[in-house]
């Protein structure tokens, strides 16, 4: 149970913070599930990343490059376009709007 809640917290979130992360640096797929779990993240696998990733570049919020590997093949680096930032600053929004309400009702709410 509390796992299955935790994921579907998760996402809704996840996307604004893939978008957050691709906002600050150019990412490969594999690299960017390693960020998300060094902010503690820990259960997000870079299986549940790519369906994001697809779906962010078919919106149209992301681009992919393919660019030279020092190991193995290629790999597909994504930045942000102007829809991606656009859309990175409604999440920032929407995020702030649900956050501190809730914030407020969990700190205070106990009470």
């Amino acid at each position: 149970m509390e796992m299955s809640l935790r994921s579907q917290l998760l996402k809704g979130i996840l996307e604004g913070c893939i978008l957050a992360i691709i906002n600050q640096q150019t990412v490969y797929g594999y690299e960017l599930s390693v960020k998300l779990q060094q902010f503690g993240l820990t259960d997000v696998s870079e299986g549940s990343i790519y369906p994001i990733l697809l779906r962010l570049q078919k919106e149209k919020l992301i681009e992919g490059t393919l660019k030279e590997s020092p190991s193995g093949p290629k790999r597909k680096y994504y930045h942000l376009t102007k829809e991606g930032q656009e859309a990175l600053k409604e999440f920032i929004i929407q995020w702030d709007s649900v956050k501190i309400p809730v914030d407020n009702i969990l700190e205070k709410g106990g009470n």
